[in-house]
């Protein structure tokens, strides 16, 4: 082979990466938000609905029926907070079998996508965080972080980077995939008819009550306090562990997320079993997460020194956010 040969093939193999390069770029450059009216439909009807549910619930529905609808929320918030964020996402600690098929149970229960892709999203959201990566990006304004993200197609780079997260450990966990395979109707179950049959099978709640009550606005309520971790605890809050990045410490979300507010010490340490610097401060889920560790369910929890905190929010921390102070982006998708 010639040198004018092997400069020409070399020119061409260049020319081809800055094709196939261009062609990702302009894929990605190109993406226009499309909405998936069919969850934008579902949607709509859940919130309008919830919002008769806290009518019935003032009006008309047992007080039976709303301390149940409160614990089967807080169930719900367990399900995602102790189990597919902590337990399955960041494996921040272990679990026995029965712990995790429970947690599994109570998941399904929140509806918010099996813990396979749940967990991936949120690996994802941790890895490219703010970036077009991030399956629910909070420089795309308050709406598309809070439910704007499940209501249209997701980016291209959503896609791309999730198929390289390593989900090997989720593979391997039979208590995963069961859930996986059986989801749909885990789900009927869990969140739809569990929530609504015990008001009317042990206090003689009517069906209309306790399906609207226990069902759709309990459901509904568990989705708003997920979503406002990612939509409000990146805005609104101090950064006292990194003042670099968008999470931020809102114990309003914590109230309402059992513990998930904590969210600048959660993406400073991500892997503390506490998502928070100090355990039972507003966070209910690190509370009952050591109480299944006193029985043996839950062990290997994994935290951080007081040491290490002290010298990184020497290093990096701290600054406030508030809503008067955020200006929305010009462009919210």
């Amino acid at each position: 082979m010639s040198i004018t040969q092997a400069v020409t093939k070399e020119q061409l193999q260049q020319v081809q990466q800055q094709r196939i390069q261009g062609a990702k770029f302009a894929s990605a450059a190109d993406y226009r938000v499309k909405l998936v009216w069919r969850n934008v439909v579902l949607m709509l009807y859940l919130h309008v609905a919830s919002a008769y549910g806290l009518y019935l619930m003032a009006t008309q529905a047992m007080w039976y029926t709303v301390i149940w609808a409160y614990m089967m929320y807080f169930c719900s918030c367990l399900g995602i907070t102790a189990g597919a964020h902590r337990l399955w996402a960041h494996r921040t600690y272990k679990a026995k079998t029965p712990l995790k098929i429970i947690l599994a149970f109570l998941q399904s229960m929140a509806f918010q996508n099996h813990i396979l892709e749940w967990a991936r999203d949120h690996r994802v959201h941790h890895k490219y965080s703010e970036t077009d990566a991030d399956p629910h990006n909070a420089k795309r304004g308050f709406f598309f972080s809070h439910v704007g993200w499940l209501l249209c197609r997701k980016h291209p780079d959503v896609i791309e980077k999730g198929r390289k997260i390593d989900l090997s450990d989720l593979y391997a966990d039979p208590v995963v995939m069961f859930q996986k395979r059986h989801y749909l109707k885990s789900v009927v179950f869990c969140c739809f008819i569990f929530p609504a049959a015990v008001p009317m099978l042990f206090w003689g709640e009517t069906f209309f009550n306790a399906f609207v009550v226990c069902s759709l606005t309990r459901y509904c309520a568990s989705l708003n306090v997920t979503w406002l971790v990612n939509s409000a605890a990146h805005m609104w809050g101090e950064k006292p562990y990194d003042k670099n990045i968008n999470p931020v410490e809102n114990w309003g979300v914590s109230v309402g997320a059992i513990g998930e507010g904590w969210h600048n010490y959660h993406h400073t340490f991500p892997h503390d079993y506490k998502a928070a610097e100090l355990p039972y401060t507003l966070n209910p889920t690190t509370l009952i997460i050591d109480l299944f560790a006193l029985i043996g369910w839950a062990y290997d929890r994994r935290t951080v020194s007081p040491e290490t905190i002290k010298a990184r929010k020497m290093r990096t921390g701290c600054e406030s956010t508030s809503p008067e102070s955020y200006v929305e982006p010009e462009h919210a998708y």
